[in-house]
């Protein structure tokens, strides 16, 4: 699906919506002026500096060998034998939509102004994405300071000497300077790209929970009074206050008294465990907005407006991705402590004390099983969330002859994130079919309402494609329910959890 509506790109306000727009459904994109202005002065800013000072990577080697001087007659060469021996990227190939948030993130860079590299590459870029073309990029090479292989298969296929992917409707191949190399891959745009999409991911993700947490509620008859506002004004983390107030919204006044004084963890303490998830979500978001947004090449090109004497090449390490590695690996931690309540709610819908039901909410004859094997599946699918949990930044390398003795493996934690949200999708697409099947059994309609609130306002957002509220008018009771959540815990990997199934199971014995 392709929006019509282009990413107009500038260098300074891309952000996390704009890249899932461009990666993941195609939406054209467009240059602004004042970028482009940015883009040339500092092309032509580094080409006079060239000549009066030693330029890392542009006069010089790179890494180790950055006191390698290049000679003059070396120039036109320096730059292509950098992209060929840093395009050694191992494993299998990364996915189209992960490559293009890549592309996405790159291209706006540029316009930051910082890179020095030809308008060209930008423009390469821009025919690329709007043509629905990509370059293959193979899933290991980076370590958290810069996306070097992945940005080196880039610039090969810029080149020519590379095979593009997906449409046939190629860009021309371009010829690099010499300093073009360096000032194309050095970045990390793969990892913020990833990140975006992930960011968005989780962000759908941890909206969903408020809504299926609160469709349980309904189900075993909880305590309102645990996200009174009373409560939480005497402990006001940020993510708390807000989780409490969106389960306040969601369910309104209960259709019947509570059930228990007190009621499990999973409900009673739901804000302040899904609060630090909010809370990471938010503070991912902020990382990425500088991201996408960054002029943080090294060295970093800057065009004085006072006159080419003020031209002036910084060399710094803005490239290292410890916020983006460290916030990435905050979230996954976060939401695996989210997924555990969702797991708890699930075994209190499953029990007949909690519910008034069947065990297991079985129908006809005895024996049934009715939803007791979900419990195994998301507990199952709980465990790769764990697995995926541990900080990815715990790790580090020395590379570079020792040059380099520090790694955020921020890659690895993107990496890690979006197989985790895949995994957590699961989890609570589980609980969520026991919700409704037990909201259905009791003949209870104030699921609709939850739903419908959920997509309202600051609820969930329907993805492209995928059937808002609008899309289908509610049926009754928590069957409507699971069809309106149903996009948002199966659109990102259809089949996993695929539509005939999901319904079956909310409506079967």
């Amino acid at each position: 699906m392709v929006e019509a509506s282009p990413v107009v790109l500038d260098g300074q306000s891309l952000s996390a919506d704009d890249v899932v727009r461009v990666a993941r459904y195609h939406s054209p994109v467009a240059l602004h002026a004042d970028g482009l202005a940015r883009l040339e002065a500092s092309w032509r800013a580094s080409q006079r500096l060239v000549v009066r000072r030693q330029v890392y990577g542009r006069t010089t080697g790179v890494g180790a060998n950055r006191d390698q001087i290049v000679s003059t007659e070396g120039w036109a060469e320096h730059g292509l034998r950098l992209l060929r021996s840093h395009a050694g990227g191992l494993g299998g190939m990364l996915p189209e939509e992960q490559v293009r948030a890549m592309m996405v993130v790159r291209l706006n860079q540029l316009l930051a102004g910082g890179a020095g590299v030809r308008p060209a590459v930008a423009d390469a870029l821009l025919a690329a994405l709007n043509s629905s073309c990509y370059p293959g990029v193979h899933e290991y090479g980076a370590i958290g300071t810069g996306d070097l292989t992945a940005l080196a298969e880039t610039g090969l296929t810029l080149l020519g000497e590379r095979y593009w992917l997906g449409s046939t409707q190629t860009p021309d191949p371009i010829e690099l300077d010499s300093g073009d190399a360096l000032a194309l891959i050095s970045s990390n745009a793969l990892t913020i790209g990833m990140a975006g999409l992930a960011w968005k991911d989780a962000h759908q993700l941890l909206k969903a929970t408020s809504v299926v947490a609160a469709l349980s509620f309904l189900a075993v008859d909880g305590a309102v009074e645990a996200y009174d506002e009373r409560v939480h004004q005497g402990r006001p983390h940020p993510g708390q206050v807000a989780v409490a107030a969106e389960m306040r919204r969601l369910i309104g006044d209960p259709p019947r008294p509570a059930a228990r004084i007190q009621d499990p963890f999973g409900y009673r303490c739901f804000p302040q465990i899904h609060g630090p998830a909010v809370d990471a979500a938010t503070d991912l978001a902020r990382v990425l907005d500088v991201e996408f947004n960054a002029a943080a090449e090294n060295p970093l090109i800057v065009a004085d407006h006072f006159g080419p004497s003020d031209d002036a090449a910084y060399h710094h390490g803005a490239f290292h991705s410890a916020y983006l590695g460290q916030a990435l690996d905050r979230l996954r931690l976060s939401m695996l402590h989210t997924g555990h309540l969702s797991t708890a709610r699930l075994a209190t819908l499953v029990e007949p004390n909690f519910t008034g039901l069947r065990p297991f909410l079985a129908e006809g004859v005895r024996g049934s099983s009715g939803v007791m094997i979900l419990e195994y599946s998301a507990n199952s699918a709980l465990a790769e969330v764990r697995t995926l949990a541990e900080p990815a930044s715990i790790g580090n390398a020395v590379v570079s002859r020792g040059q380099e003795e520090n790694s955020s493996f921020a890659f690895q934690s993107a990496s890690q994130a979006l197989r985790s949200l895949s995994a957590f999708r699961l989890v609570l697409a589980c609980e969520v079919v026991a919700a409704v099947r037990a909201l259905r059994l009791r003949g209870d309609h104030a699921g609709h309402a939850v739903v419908a609130g959920g997509f309202r306002g600051r609820g969930v957002e329907a993805e492209p494609g995928h059937g808002g509220p609008a899309a289908e008018p509610g049926r009754g009771g928590g069957f409507g329910a699971a069809r309106r959540l149903r996009g948002v815990l199966t659109s990102r990997w259809p089949g996993r959890v695929g539509g005939c199934q999901f319904e079956a199971r909310a409506k079967a014995g």
